[in-house]
């Protein structure tokens, strides 16, 4: 159920996300698309509460679980990032603002984008695992949690691995292709 859970939390991110956009650009009523936009974090914690709800009734963690924290964390770290690209470009494309800027995949400034955008991992990191270990103090039950101590084990692998690969552009900065 909470895999589920995740996958409709997910879609009605991007619904709030979408009808938001088209209220704010295509009907023009910013004030509705602004509120559309703050409801996001909603899905969030609709999201929480039925993983605490259920674990609470006995169910055993799982990955998906803990799969749900994780998801919390990337929604808040990286979702008004998120948001904000799909801001531009629908204001590019329906409310005639100006093109996007191109990224550049090389020098300096991809160093600079790639440590930022591992310091937003590891906030996501940080609420994900903070939740996960107040979930598991919360249960007060080691074999039914176990699963999601787990999950923070092999996240704060990735964390790493993101770290090396992320930093590397820094010591070992791309050069522009000709």
């Amino acid at each position: 159920m909470i895999g589920w859970l995740i996958i409709a939390c997910e879609i009605g991110f991007w619904v709030f996300v979408l009808v938001g956009l088209t209220s704010r650009y295509i009907l023009k009523k910013k004030k509705l698309g602004t509120i559309l936009l703050i409801c996001t974090p909603l899905v969030d914690l609709v999201l929480l509460i039925a993983t605490v709800y259920d674990l609470k009734n006995g169910a055993v963690a799982t990955t998906i679980h803990g799969i749900a924290a994780i998801y919390i964390g990337v929604s808040v770290a990286f979702g008004h990032q998120m948001i904000r690209w799909a801001d531009e470009r629908f204001n590019y494309r329906f409310g005639n603002g100006n093109q996007p800027a191109k990224v550049k995949k090389f020098g300096k400034e991809h160093a600079r984008k790639e440590r930022e955008g591992w310091y937003r991992h590891l906030l996501s990191w940080f609420i994900g695992v903070a939740l996960l270990m107040g979930i598991i103090l919360y249960i007060n039950d080691h074999s039914q949690t176990e699963r999601l101590l787990r999950t923070v084990q092999l996240w704060s692998i990735v964390l790493v691995i993101d770290f090396i690969i992320s930093f590397s552009y820094t010591l070992f900065p791309r050069n522009e292709k000709v």
